[in-house]
């Protein structure tokens, strides 16, 4: 497959790595440990953590097209990837010099994390949060259940959000600390081995300086650092996702015969196929841009990651619905890569804001962009 990743040698370690052991490793829930620590210990789950902190510094750009390569191989590691990125840039925001050049190295250096932000009536609406984080001394008090937990089973370290004094905070728990306990989803829908879990923190006590930037911080400012840092690695994982299937089905079509002729000269297929080559080409595009928005550190970033994120999302399912059609029974196992593709890519729909959250939000910057007065300047997306 083609590579448009920025260190080859990060596309060598992911090939290595996953190899054809991707459908085992969906079969069984569980990415080998030894996968991810190797990962971990070389920044790879991070990538774009700055090298002042020990890590790759990537850009968004770069650490999208490293994201999309190992989405197209195996979207649960991409899936524990975009969690350890969710933490990584939650503590290069919002955290202070020591904890970021503390637990930024400890994240690039081989230990792994989860971000802990939906609860049972909590998902889309954070506001509905009940966790709570109290200061009691020089430690913190957490209490709470959250639900879905992406990377949970694989975690060293949890981030953990919850209601501080009179807004939000987030605050960096250990996985093993007493009253933490870990419980794995079994059998999930899609990325069946990216460590779902529902985590309970039953009076978890952690010292004060585990708390971000001191806590006390705005809800929609906090969580908007880490969503807008998933949605980007979900986004690029869609592309991924569309990548895999258009690598498979032009494998397929190009040898199996049906009336006479290979599958590739009937026109009912080639439009599957078109489709499919549109919606990767379309998701590459809108990730490309939302990654050229963050690079620049343009106000259009929050709402060019949405759009992208909707459109890799939206594409990733229909094109995995068609790569499942063409492939039909050679292409039906629970585990063969177009089946775990149209699983997973139904999840992409859901997370990190679903498609209904995301054209609440596009729908909303559009109004926006209308009601500028003629002759206005600025680019929207």
């Amino acid at each position: 497959m083609r590579t448009l990743v920025a260190d080859p040698a990060a596309a060598v370690l992911a090939d290595e790595s996953i190899g054809e052991a991707a459908g085992e490793w969906d079969a069984a829930g569980v990415v080998p440990d030894d996968v991810v620590r190797t990962f971990a210990s070389r920044g790879l789950l991070c990538a774009q953590v700055p090298t002042r902190y020990g890590g790759l510094g990537m850009s968004s750009h770069e650490g999208g097209e490293f994201t999309a390569y190992v989405g197209s191989r195996c979207s649960s590691l991409r899936s524990i990837m975009t969690s350890q990125g969710m933490a990584a840039w939650t503590i290069q925001r919002t955290g202070d010099r020591r904890q970021r050049a503390e637990l930024l190295g400890r994240l690039t250096s081989g230990e792994t994390a989860a971000v802990a932000f939906s609860e049972r009536n909590a998902g889309s609406d954070l506001s509905a949060m009940a966790t709570t984080i109290e200061l009691d001394g020089d430690t913190v008090v957490v209490t709470g259940e959250k639900v879905w937990i992406t990377a949970a089973t694989y975690a060293d370290v949890i981030v953990v959000f919850g209601l501080f004094d009179d807004g939000m905070g987030a605050v960096v728990v250990p996985a093993t600390a007493p009253g933490v306990s870990v419980e794995r989803i079994a059998e999930p829908l899609g990325c069946a081995a990216a460590g779902h879990a529902v985590v309970r923190l039953d009076r978890v006590r952690v010292p004060a300086r585990a708390l971000l930037g001191g806590g006390g911080q705005a809800p929609s400012l906090l969580t908007a650092y880490a969503l807008a840092s998933g949605r980007m690695s979900v986004a690029w994982g869609c592309v991924g996702i569309l990548r895999g299937c258009l690598a498979a089905v032009s494998d397929h079509v190009r040898q199996r015969e049906q009336g006479g002729a290979v599958l590739a000269e009937h026109q009912l297929v080639a439009r599957h196929v078109a489709r499919l080559h549109v919606a990767e080409r379309t998701a590459t595009r809108m990730c490309a841009h939302a990654s050229e928005c963050w690079d620049a550190g343009s106000p259009d970033a929050v709402s060019a990651t949405v759009l992208a994120k909707y459109v890799s999302a939206r594409g990733a399912a229909d094109g995995a619905s068609d790569a499942v059609q063409l492939l039909a029974s050679a292409g039906a196992g629970s585990h063969h890569v177009v089946s775990r593709a149209y699983r997973d890519a139904k999840l992409m729909e859901i997370i990190e804001g679903s498609n209904e959250i995301c054209e609440l939000l596009l729908a909303e910057h559009a109004l926006a962009g209308s009601a500028r007065p003629a002759g206005a300047t600025g680019v929207s997306v």
